[in-house]
């Protein structure tokens, strides 16, 4: 089995309603993710998934939340914005790219809120 992974970041303000203290109150992160894709077969030129293809994948979601208020977004309408949910959301959309296939699945994706405070999500 092997296991990769590619970091990448956004950022973006949220806040959380219903939070009582400081996260209650509009604030912004620079949020640094992280992928870990794992499989058993290698390409033809000994690799599981191309660094680069993967980047530009996890990437391509990424855009869509980068410079944001996440709060106004319409994935974060009914539920808070937190690290928890944010994993929970680019995982499935980055698990759904044609990259992915029976022998190579997206693993985990780890949300990091500050540097020492980080969410994963696994499916």
């Amino acid at each position: 089995m092997y296991e990769l992974t590619v970091r990448s970041a956004f950022e973006a303000a949220h806040f959380i309603r219903g939070y009582e203290g400081k996260c209650s109150r509009l604030h912004g992160h620079n949020w640094n993710i992280e992928a870990l894709i794992r499989g058993e077969e290698l390409d033809s030129l000994g690799m599981l998934v191309d660094f680069k293809i993967l980047k530009a994948e996890l990437n391509k979601v990424l855009e869509e939340l980068d410079h944001r208020f996440l709060n106004e977004l319409e994935i974060f309408v009914e539920e808070n914005p937190t690290a928890e949910n944010l994993a929970r959301k680019i995982f499935r959309r980055l698990a759904a790219s044609e990259i992915f296939n029976g022998a190579t699945k997206l693993y985990a994706i780890k949300v990091f809120e500050t540097p020492n405070s980080c969410v994963t999500y696994y499916e």
